[in-house]
């Protein structure tokens, strides 16, 4: 039986989503329903579709008491939406059902893993506990005993404040259900916890895999633990961050931690740490693994400062990032749009050897919906010399692209892009100098661009009027280029 916010929640968001403009929503990007989105919850495979659910306030587009949006698709790219999971309707979650995963078990339902929170009256204080709920892909019904993992199960020194969102897989081998979830460590910083379980309801924790020690930010939310191309991949999104020359930004990051896993002795071995994604908006990342044995990624494209610079009169805020299938070469993690995309590809425009100085535009060349190849050349650049690719550009608003060849810097800049407030709005990477791939996908407000076969990524929104459909070219000295671009149609 549904509870009565439940039932609300489905109700209004069925009423509310007749009055989105379908244009103002993205074209091939996860948009919630109506109301807020951010993280995203439950990626996962189950009866023939992979269903993703999202940290969602249904009644506004700012921030509330956390639902679980929910909606699938069978080729990550077309989504259909579905009833909303979860609603905060019970007194271990009155808070907010926050962020978590989900799993198929072996009876054949679908169980959601999610961090219940509650607010105390008095202090203010917040306790974050782990819930289990149960359904069929549409209902979910909450553990009669949850929550299944307290702050009793903690090791030492662990916060009960700041213990939030489990990562669950089953183990074939072992026979048994693990969890990874982040945790404040007695330090004030974060770590990652595993626990395992028989059944998904009763929970033993086993180790602290790693942890951040005040180096990489504070608290570590959002972990993923996963094997790809022999090496174990840990993914956490810290918050508070230092900048760490390019790589790491302030603020709230994603980042990557490479290793060995002793599965045995449950023990991860860091032997290195890069960043996800270094464009503006994007954290929380989430991975599933495909039948045909691709890991896949999702993203919540937006970061908690430039959401303040959300349109006025949408009835929808936030969107999840094009899903990327995931590899490592060379010790370092990489990611391209999922091969789905490409069916819808359309409109082929191409050329080869262009020759450009001066500010140039192209035939075909243009659009806000649109996947996009570029290799660029400069071979005899000096330290002066820039390329400059703008697009979504009219008169007035541009976001653009520059590449520094004789030094390998790339710069993300939207400060034309109309936003209304002040916020960063200017990243530079280290890339490969004098020649440089880019991949670049366009959708009306959002670009995602992908360097030299996806060894960095930028993520980035915009909110450019979507009649700004231009793209130029200059250069200070003489470049080169070959392009291929392709209108997306869905």
């Amino acid at each position: 039986m549904n509870s009565k916010s439940l039932i609300k929640a489905r109700e209004y968001e069925l009423q509310e989503e007749a009055k989105v403009n379908v244009s103002d929503r993205a074209a091939f990007h996860l948009t919630p329903r109506v109301g807020w989105m951010n993280d995203p919850n439950g990626f996962s495979y189950y009866k023939g579709k992979y269903h993703l659910f999202y940290q969602y306030y249904p009644y506004d587009t700012s921030w509330g008491p956390m639902h679980w949006g929910h909606a699938c698709t069978e080729d990550f790219i077309k989504w259909e939406y579905l009833p909303a999971a979860l609603a905060p309707d019970q007194e271990y979650d009155d808070f907010g059902c926050w962020s978590g995963s989900a799993i198929e078990l072996a009876d054949g339902t679908h169980a959601l893993m999610y961090t219940g929170v509650v607010e105390d009256p008095q202090t203010k204080e917040f306790t974050q506990t782990q819930c289990l709920a149960v359904g069929d892909g549409i209902d979910y019904i909450k553990f009669e005993n949850n929550p299944v993992i307290d702050g009793s199960l903690l090791p030492e020194g662990g916060s009960r404040a700041d213990f939030r969102d489990p990562k669950i897989w089953y183990d074939k081998d072992d026979q048994l259900y693990y969890l990874v979830v982040g945790n404040r460590t007695e330090d004030g910083s974060g770590a990652i916890l595993l626990f395992q379980s028989p059944d998904v309801k009763q929970w033993e924790y086993v180790t602290t895999l790693d942890r951040s020690d005040n180096k990489y930010g504070k608290m570590w939310e959002c972990p993923d633990f996963f094997s790809l191309d022999d090496t174990q991949v840990l993914l956490v999104s810290p918050q508070e961050m230092r900048a760490q020359k390019l790589e790491f930004h302030n603020g709230n990051n994603s980042i990557c931690l490479l290793g060995s896993y002793n599965k045995k002795k449950h023990k991860f071995g860091r032997e290195s740490v890069q960043s996800v994604d270094q464009g503006l908006d994007f954290y929380a990342p989430q991975t599933v693994e495909t039948p045909d044995g691709r890991r896949i990624l999702i993203g919540w494209m937006q970061s908690w400062e430039s959401s303040r610079n959300q349109p006025h009169d949408n009835k929808f805020f936030g969107t999840m990032s094009i899903p990327r299938e995931l590899s490592i070469k060379d010790g370092r993690l990489l990611q391209k749009p999922v091969k789905e995309l490409e069916k819808y590809r359309d409109n082929r425009v191409s050329y080869q050897g262009v020759t450009f100085k001066e500010p140039m535009q192209l035939d075909g060349i243009n659009g806000r919906i649109l996947d996009m190849d570029i290799c660029l050349q400069m071979p005899e650049a000096t330290t002066n010399d820039v390329v400059t690719i703008a697009f979504a550009k009219d008169h007035e608003n541009e976001t653009i692209i520059q590449y520094f060849p004789h030094s390998g810097l790339l710069r993300f800049d939207r400060n034309n892009c109309g936003f209304n407030c002040d916020i960063l709005n200017v990243r530079d990477v280290e890339t490969t100098p004098y020649k440089l791939k880019l991949r670049i996908l366009l959708d009306r407000y959002s670009s995602e661009i992908f360097l030299n076969e996806g060894e960095r990524v930028l993520t980035s929104t915009f909110y450019t009027p979507i009649q700004a459909t231009d793209i130029t070219f200059q250069a200070t000295s003489e470049a080169y280029m070959d392009i291929t671009k392709w209108d997306l149609m869905l």
